[in-house]
């Protein structure tokens, strides 16, 4: 009998290999013919071939991530989680060799493995919606800083507006930053489908994302915005699940989704967004310029407060163009301070997000910090979009905050008599003389944004894997010379050929003290510290609970390897500890973690040898005796030669 396996998880290191040798070490001792293929960080090894596909029994996917699976089309296919390729490699390997596993068919794609593979409190309409905004991130900074460069480089103050002149070359790269805007609605859309229904969705999600984002199709200027590129993206992926389920002769099984389910999918959301969803979006937002213009002669309080919780709520969406759009006419007509607290309320959305990441770095992961300094580049040129990504991510928090931060912002506005004589917003048509009153519109846009990043972070809950542990302390700061040194250090390049090129006996602490997680981090970071392998602890320890944030390294039978990438280390390293009593690392099977390697690499490193190490470390691990022996060991020279053998 020949089997197949394919190995995987989402950071791609230690849970892939693991499984992989756990895998082939059951196989052999049960005189089963078995060949893994890792998905690890480094690309795809030891691939699966068409001939061995031809040849395989069955197939086992162990993974916690998405992995192809049209190649095995026809042939019996178990999928599950990678722990149970690390944890029950028999009982997989027994399941295929008594024929107790379905042939995998084109229409039934997930529904075993949504069961099985995704964490049990994991939100699956959070997981499809994050795939989304993954990918759309970076269309929206790209063209956010390119049209504002553009805007700032090569814009001129008109009547109707900042214009670029057509032709010039700032023309161009608005151009492109327009283009980039484009996609992003069709993307965020795509990828909630793929998430949903695999690549049979990509299609379908695309094509009603843009729809979505074009009110041509539904007789709408504004289109339905990233709300409506939300919904296509649910409905394309929905569809195409469902249409995957129908039964289909034998015949048609190959290109059901390379053909049949993308066209019919296609079809059924772009008909469905045209004429069910697209054209009352458009008869309400008709609606809502007509209501708008009635207000004028009401409360100025009250018209300021609703367009501004318009401009903020979609971000560029519908009702933030009605409002757009209204305060444009307004200017025709000569009424400039309709204008002026729509161009408030314009940035504060961006600005208050990216001044959140910056007041309180513990509610973000990391990604989210950076994406922050883009988003508050793109609020000083009046770009509402650039809030878009956290909106999508956590709507029910920053929603609110961005519409309230909003609305406070363009009632001072109204109040102090701000006026703006150019259909744009932000700081940017402040600086270029369009604005009446700029003190006030200045005081508006911070007041505003200020009571954005205050609102969402108190409504946050912190990112980080301990509340307790704290950011960097004024105390250990280095000096000024210390910090020019470590700036003109070059990182050591070391060529790895086995664990022991990257420790020592001094990195080896066989009875470590720390009582929980954070405490041990410290004390293996002071071991690297001593040892001058970084040049600041702190920020190298930033980048290891940067990790643990993405998904713990405790990776279960009393084994976890923090791991981390940063400027702060010199040369690649590895520093090993022993918690006889154990530590909560909050390990996938519940161990407390006893045996704790941390590797440090120097972010500047080329190559992929610190994956490697990672890899055979993992491996070596997977032997109870070795680990025994580790836990055993009465001294640091005991364990060094133990370490030695993984090579």
């Amino acid at each position: 009998m020949k089997i197949l396996a394919v190995t995987a998880c989402p950071v791609g290191i230690a849970h892939t290999y693991m499984a992989a040798e756990n895998l082939q070490k059951a196989g052999k001792e049960m005189g089963i013919d078995i060949k893994v293929e890792t998905q690890g960080s480094i690309g795809v090894e030891n691939g699966l071939t068409e001939q061995d596909i031809e040849e395989a029994d069955g197939i086992i996917i162990a993974s916690d991530k998405e992995v192809s699976k049209e190649r095995f089309i026809g042939k019996k296919l178990l999928v599950t989680g990678v722990q149970d390729g690390i944890r029950r490699p028999e009982e997989l390997i027994n399941r295929v060799k008594s024929g107790d596993v379905p042939v995998y068919k084109a229409e039934l794609q997930s529904a075993d493995e949504i069961k099985k593979k995704r964490k049990e409190k994991e939100n699956p309409i959070y997981k499809h919606l994050m795939n989304g905004v993954s990918y759309m991130i970076p269309f929206i900074v790209i063209g956010g800083l390119l049209i504002a460069v553009a805007l700032t480089l090569g814009g001129e103050q008109t009547p109707g507006g900042i214009v670029i002149p057509d032709g010039s070359f700032w023309k161009q790269i608005e151009s492109i930053g327009a283009a980039s805007f484009s996609f992003m609605v069709p993307i965020l859309a795509g990828f909630i489908a793929v998430s949903i229904a695999d690549r049979p969705g990509l299609a379908p999600g695309i094509i009603g994302g843009f729809i979505a984002a074009n009110g041509s199709f539904y007789g709408s200027e504004a289109g339905a915005g990233f709300i409506g590129g939300i919904i296509a993206g649910f409905l394309a992926g929905y569809v195409t699940l469902a249409i995957k389920k129908i039964k289909v002769p034998k015949a048609m099984l190959p290109v059901m989704p390379i053909i049949f389910i993308p066209i019919v999918a296609s079809l059924i959301v772009g008909l469905l967004f045209i004429f069910v969803v697209g054209a009352p979006v458009a008869q309400v937002f008709e609606s809502l310029t007509t209501w708008l213009e009635g207000m004028q002669g009401t409360s100025s309080i009250l018209l300021a407060l609703i367009l501004g919780a318009m401009i903020a709520v979609d971000m560029g969406g519908p009702f933030n163009k009605v409002a757009f759009l209204f305060g444009a006419a307004m200017i025709a007509e000569g009424n400039y301070e309709i204008m002026g607290p729509i161009a408030v309320a314009i940035c504060i959305p961006p600005l208050g997000m990216g001044l959140a990441t910056f007041m309180n770095k513990r509610k973000y992961r990391s990604t989210e910090r950076e994406t922050g300094k883009a988003t508050f580049t793109m609020g000083l040129f009046g770009i509402t979009e650039g809030a878009i990504p956290f909106a999508a991510q956590d709507p029910i928090r920053v929603i609110p905050s961005i519409m309230v931060g909003s609305m406070v912002g363009s009632v001072i506005a109204m109040i102090g008599s701000v006026g703006n004589r150019v259909a744009h917003g932000g700081p940017i048509v402040a600086v270029l003389g369009a604005v009446d009153n700029v003190l006030m519109f200045f005081i508006a846009a911070i007041v505003g944004s200020i009571v954005t990043a205050v609102m969402v972070n108190m409504l946050k809950k912190n990112s980080n894997i301990d509340d307790t542990q704290e950011a960097e302390s004024e105390e250990s700061e280095l000096d000024s010379a210390e910090v020019e040194e470590q700036v003109v250090a070059e990182p050591v390049t070391i060529e790895i050929n086995k664990l022991t090129d990257i420790t020592s006996i001094d990195l080896i602490d066989t009875d470590l003290t720390g009582s929980n997680q954070g405490e041990v981090i410290d004390e293996l970071i002071r071991k690297l510290d001593t040892s001058e392998l970084l040049s600041s602890p702190q920020e190298f320890k930033q980048a290891i609970l940067a990790r643990e944030n993405e998904s713990t390294t405790g990776l279960g039978m009393n084994i976890a390897i923090p791991h981390g990438k940063s400027s702060a280390v010199k040369r690649p390293a590895v520093v090993f500890g022993i918690k006889r009593d154990g530590v909560d690392w909050k390990s996938m099977d519940g161990t407390d973690a006893k045996l704790i390697f941390m590797i440090a690499v120097p972010k500047e490193s080329a190559g992929d040898a610190h994956l490697k190490i990672l890899q055979m470390l993992s491996r070596r691990l997977m032997d109870e005796n070795f680990r025994n022996q580790l836990l055993n060991v009465a001294s640091k020279e005991e364990a060094y030669e133990l370490l030695e053998t993984i090579n």
